[in-house]
């Protein structure tokens, strides 16, 4: 969640948004069958950009969606697309193969939320959950990764009726699911300039192998156990006990869903004026802009000392917490929580907007080469 969207959502009543990415309204006269070609076709798009990144295939492989023909195919402009998020993928695979990751197997499913025709065209809201298994994963690392995301398909029918899809947008206000490709940068409304809340978090740098700086666990009394049981509990199935800014335009849950992390391992609350970003707290009637807002809870962490910065991303360890500018104008805008630390010391990462659990810091840098990161040891 950026800095700017929590100063809109964050000062004045917060609404929860209880579904993401469910812009399109569904239409019950739209028959079982047109519907069942739409999810196909979507289907196929999205397990050919997951298997992109799997080990062992390259750009001779069947493509699943080109295959389509009849009632429903990709338009030209499409295929242009797919094929350019393709290449992309298959770069982004190299890129993490260098950094020691593989994927051996992958597998997407898509289901159809809602569907609504108006004449010759079509949109269609679909649900896309997707898992990633590590290649030659060992002891208790994690075998897999995964996430769900939400898309919004555009179809445009011919004189023939045969439906052509002539568009995709991810409704999720989250950047980094691991087969979407990188979107352009768009800057915030709130400059580098205009955040005037010190302290500076130093940039981490992303340079693999890192010099050691081991975590003391029992050093603050917090219990990273828990924050990391409570990430793997809530990555998807959102605690209702808090409200939800994924999706309608809220700004994202990342930031929201890493401090509900941090309070179920510990973190108390410092109560206040919620734009006030030497306090810290959050319920569900209502929230510190340093619980919700990215720069605001860097803000906080850093001045309160519970949290310092990392020279390095690989020196992050259970319970620590990573954050993202994608196109560096200086407002950070992602926030994650490390959720495993495998033997070769590459942290693993769980996140809101897009739901997603386990993911390798290497694989966030593989896909991001041009971000800045800045790591917190908390």
């Amino acid at each position: 969640m950026t800095a700017a969207a929590a100063s809109v959502v964050a000062g004045v009543a917060l609404v929860p948004n209880w579904s993401a990415g469910a812009s399109v309204t569904d239409d019950p006269t739209v028959d079982a069958a047109t519907k069942a070609t739409f999810q196909r076709l979507a289907d196929a798009v999205f397990t050919d950009r997951t298997q992109a990144l799997v080990a062992g295939t390259g750009k001779a492989d069947t493509r699943h969606a080109s295959g389509f023909s009849g009632s429903v195919r990709l338009s030209g402009g499409q295929t242009r697309e797919e094929k350019t998020a393709l290449d992309e993928l298959r770069d982004r695979r190299g890129r993490l193969a260098r950094l020691g990751e593989k994927y051996r197997a992958g597998s997407t499913k898509v289901t159809l939320d809602a569907t609504q025709v108006k004449g010759r065209r079509a949109k269609v809201a679909v649900t896309e959950t997707t898992t990633l298994t590590y290649d030659k994963a060992t002891g208790k690392s994690p075998k897999s990764t995964g996430f769900q995301a939400h898309h919004e398909l555009t179809f445009q029918a011919d004189r023939n009726g045969t439906w052509q899809l002539t568009g995709i947008r991810d409704t999720d206000d989250g950047y980094l699911a691991v087969n979407q490709v990188a979107k352009p940068a768009v800057t915030s409304a709130k400059t580098a300039a205009e955040d005037d809340g010190p302290p500076s978090a130093a940039r981490a740098a992303t340079s693999w192998p890192a010099p050691a700086k081991a975590k003391n666990f029992s050093a603050t009394g917090y219990d990273y156990k828990a924050m990391v049981a409570y990430a793997q509990k809530y990555w998807n199935n959102y605690n209702p006990a808090y409200p939800d800014f994924n999706g309608q335009g809220a700004g994202g849950d990342c930031t929201n869903f890493v401090s509900q992390a941090l309070k179920a391992g510990g973190w108390k609350h410092v109560p206040g004026y919620v734009y006030d970003f030497h306090k810290w707290f959050g319920n569900s009637e209502i929230q510190s802009h340093s619980f919700v807002g990215v720069n605001e809870f860097s803000w906080f962490a850093l001045s309160s000392k519970r949290a310092t910065s990392l020279a390095n991303v690989y020196q992050m360890d259970l319970g620590d917490v990573l954050q993202m500018d994608f196109n560096r104008d200086g407002s950070k805008d992602h926030t994650m929580i490390v959720t495993y630390r495998d033997r070769r010391g590459v942290p693993y990462v769980s996140y809101h907007s897009t739901n997603t659990y386990n993911r390798s810091v290497a694989s966030l840098v593989a896909s991001y080469p041009t971000a800045a990161f800045y790591a917190y040891r908390t």
